[in-house]
C-alpha cells in the first residue's frame, strides 16, 4: 500500500461505515413509509416521543461505549499491549452490564415519570433494548479500534434490516389482533363502521334495524356498531402501532449482537494467541483499566448526551407548550409532532450518517497520533475528514431543499400532511451542513483529550436552544417552524464554539474555499438545474418517481463536474475515498482533470 493509502484509510474506513449508514437510513425510510400508513402520524408521534426519551438513557448507559473504548483500546494496541486491550475490553464488558442492566429497570418501571399517556407504555417496550445495545456497543467499539469497520457496518445493515420487518409485523399483529381484522380506521358521523371479512373484535356488536333484522351494507357486509368511543378507538390503534414499532427496534439491535458476537467467536482464536505473546510492558490490573475506562467513558457520555439531549428538550417543551398553554389536543400535538420527527427528521438524517461515520472512524486514527505528537498528521487527518464530510453534507442539504416535496411524495406520500413535511424537510436542508460539521468536530476534540470541551460548547448551544424555542412557541405562531428554528441555531452554535475550541488546542485553522465555498457555488448550480430538471421531466411524463429519479441523477453528475472543474478535489483525494479510482477514470474520460 502506499504512503497516501495508509495516510488516508480512515477515510476508507469512514466511506464503508457510510455506506452502511446510508444503507441503513434508506431501509429506515423505505419501511417508515408503510408503517406511517399503518400507525398514522400520531402513532409516529408516541413512537418518536418515546424514542427520544429512549435515546437519552442509552446515551447516559452506553452509547459512547464503541467510542470511547475504540479510542483506549486503540492505544493500547498502537503501543502492542495486547493483553491490556483485551482487559479493556473485559473491563467495558462488565460495564455495560451492570449499567445496562441499571438503566433497562429504571426505564421499564420509571416511565411514567418520563413521560405521560400513551407514549410512556410506549417507552417501556424500549427497556430491554438499554441493556442488549451495551454489549453491542463494546462489540463494535472493539474492533472499530482495529481499524475495521466491515463488522460494525454489516451489523448496522442486519440490524435495520430486521427492525424495518419487525416493526411492519409487530405493528400490524398488534393492531389487528388486539383491535381486529377491519377495513376501516375511522368511524362514520353515525359511530358507525363497516368490517370486511370476519370479525374479531369483542368491542363491536351488530346493528340492527327496527324489526332485530341484521342490517347489512350495499355490499352485503354485516354493519356494526363499535362501542369504544373513536378517540378512544383511535388512541389504541396509535398505541399498539407505536409499540409494535419499538419491538422492532429492540429486535434489529438483538439481530446486530448475535452478529457480532459470532464474529468475535470466529476471531478468538486469533486474538488470543496474540495475547499470549504478548510480553510486552506492565499488565495493568482491572482496578487501573477500570479507573482508565472510567476516566475516558464519563466524559464521552456527559459529551455525547447533552449534544443529543436537545431533540428530547424540544419535544417535550413543544408538547408542553402547545398542550398546556396552547389549549391544543393531545391528538393534533402528537400528529404534528410525528410529522417533523417521524418524517422531516428522519429524511433530514439520512446525509448526516456519513458524518457519524467519519467521526467513528477518525477518533481512533486522531488519538493514536496526537498520543504519539505526531500533530501535524492530527491536523491534516482532520482536513481531510472535514473536507470529505462537507463535500457531500452540501450537497445533500441543498438537494433536500429544493427537492423536499418530491422527495416527501415519494416516501410518505400521505397527503393529508404531504404540505406541512416538505415543508418543514426544506426549511431543515441546510441544518444538515452544521449537524455534520458538529458531530466531526465533536469527535476530533475528543480524540485529541479536550472531551470536556464539546460538553461546554453543548450546554452553551442547548441553553440558547430551549430559551429560543420556548419564546417561539409561546409568542408567535411558528408551532413546527419554532422546533425547526432551534433544530438550526443549536447546530450553527455547536459549530461555531468546535471551530473556535480547534484553533485554540490544535493551532488549527480550517480551509475555506476548497473545504466550503466550492462545494457551495457547485451545490448551489446543482440545487438550480435539478430542480429545473425535475419540473421539466414532470411536465413530460407526470411522473413523480420517474422525474425525481432523473433529477437526483443529473444532480450528481452536475455536482461532480462543478467541483473537479473548480479544483474543489485533487486526484489523489478522489482516490482516497472508497471506489475514488472510478470517479478518477470517469474524470479524465470527460476532460475534467
Amino acid at each position: 500500500m502506499s504512503k497516501t493509502g495508509k495516510k488516508d484509510g480512515f477515510i476508507l474506513q469512514a466511506g464503508i461505515l457510510a455506506v452502511a449508514g446510508i444503507i441503513c437510513r434508506i431501509i429506515g425510510l423505505l419501511y417508515r413509509s408503510p408503517l406511517t400508513a399503518i400507525i398514522g402520524d400520531r402513532g409516529n408521534g408516541y413512537y418518536s416521543s418515546a424514542f427520544n426519551i429512549y435515546t437519552i438513557i442509552l446515551l447516559v448507559s452506553s452509547y459512547s461505549i464503541p467510542s470511547a473504548i475504540s479510542k483506549v483500546i486503540a492505544q493500547k494496541l498502537s503501543d502492542k499491549e495486547y493483553r491490556n486491550a483485551h482487559r479493556v475490553f473485559v473491563c467495558a464488558m462488565w460495564y455495560v452490564l451492570a449499567v445496562g442492566g441499571a438503566a433497562g429497570i429504571f426505564l421499564f418501571f420509571g416511565a411514567g415519570l418520563l413521560l405521560e399517556g400513551p407514549a410512556a407504555t410506549v417507552l417501556k417496550v424500549f427497556a430491554p433494548t438499554i441493556f442488549l445495545y451495551g454489549i453491542l456497543g463494546v462489540l463494535r467499539g472493539y474492533f472499530q479500534a482495529h481499524r475495521t469497520m466491515a463488522q460494525t457496518s454489516v451489523s448496522q445493515i442486519l440490524e435495520q434490516i430486521m427492525n424495518a420487518a419487525v416493526s411492519i409485523g409487530a405493528a400490524l399483529w398488534l393492531i389487528y389482533a388486539l383491535l381486529g381484522s377491519a377495513d376501516y380506521y375511522v368511524l362514520d358521523a353515525d359511530g358507525q363502521v363497516t368490517f370486511g371479512g370476519e370479525v374479531v373484535v369483542e368491542q363491536a356488536q351488530t346493528m340492527l334495524d327496527e324489526d332485530g333484522n341484521v342490517v347489512l351494507d350495499e355490499e352485503g357486509n354485516t354493519v356494526y356498531v363499535l362501542t369504544l368511543e373513536q378517540e378512544e378507538w383511535n388512541t389504541k390503534h396509535a398505541t399498539y402501532g407505536a409499540i409494535g414499532s419499538a419491538m422492532g427496534t429492540g429486535a434489529g439491535v438483538l439481530t446486530a449482537l448475535l452478529f457480532m458476537w459470532a464474529i468475535y467467536l470466529l476471531n478468538k482464536k486469533t486474538f488470543d494467541r496474540r495475547i499470549r505473546r504478548d510480553n510486552l510492558g506492565e499488565v495493568e490490573s482491572y482496578g487501573q483499566i477500570f479507573k482508565t475506562l472510567t476516566s475516558v467513558v464519563l466524559p464521552f457520555i456527559l459529551s455525547t448526551a447533552i449534544y443529543n439531549l436537545s431533540t428530547s428538550m424540544n419535544q417535550t417543551i413543544y408538547t408542553k407548550i402547545v398542550m398546556h398553554i396552547k389549549g391544543v389536543t393531545e391528538k393534533e400535538t402528537f400528529t404534528n409532532y410525528g410529522i417533523f420527527a417521524g418524517k422531516a427528521i428522519v429524511i433530514r438524517n439520512i446525509p448526516i450518517a456519513l458524518a457519524s461515520a467519519m467521526s467513528s472512524a477518525v477518533l481512533p486514527s486522531i488519538s493514536t497520533a496526537w498520543a504519539k505528537g505526531e500533530y501535524q498528521d492530527a491536523r491534516d487527518k482532520v482536513h481531510r475528514a472535514v473536507k470529505v464530510t462537507m463535500l457531500i453534507s452540501i450537497p445533500s442539504g441543498v438537494g433536500l431543499t429544493v427537492l423536499a416535496k418530491p422527495v416527501m411524495q415519494f416516501l410518505f406520500p400521505q397527503r393529508e400532511s404531504l404540505d406541512a413535511a416538505a415543508g418543514i424537510l426544506m426549511a431543515l436542508g441546510m441544518s444538515v451542513l452544521f449537524y455534520a460539521l458538529s458531530t466531526v468536530t465533536n469527535s476530533v476534540l475528543q480524540g485529541i483529550g479536550k472531551v470536556n470541551v464539546p460538553v461546554k460548547n453543548a450546554a452553551v448551544a442547548l441553553v440558547l436552544q430551549g430559551l429560543t424555542l420556548t419564546g417561539l412557541l409561546v409568542f408567535t405562531e411558528f408551532d413546527l417552524y419554532a422546533l425547526v428554528i432551534a433544530e438550526v441555531l443549536y447546530s450553527v452554535v455547536i459549530s461555531f464554539l468546535n471551530q473556535r475550541a480547534l484553533r485554540k488546542y490544535m493551532e488549527y485553522r480550517q480551509e475555506l474555499f476548497t473545504t466550503f465555498v466550492v462545494p457551495l457555488l457547485a451545490s448551489a448550480f446543482m440545487g438550480g438545474l435539478s430542480w429545473a430538471i425535475y419540473q421539466g421531466m414532470y411536465l413530460l411524463v407526470e411522473s413523480n418517481i420517474i422525474s425525481l429519479i432523473v433529477a437526483v441523477i443529473f444532480a450528481v453528475i452536475i455536482y461532480f463536474a462543478f467541483v473537479i472543474l473548480m479544483k474543489g478535489m485533487n486526484e489523489e483525494e478522489l482516490r482516497a475515498i472508497p471506489k475514488g479510482y472510478l470517479l478518477v477514470k470517469v474524470a479524465h474520460k470527460l476532460k475534467l482533470m
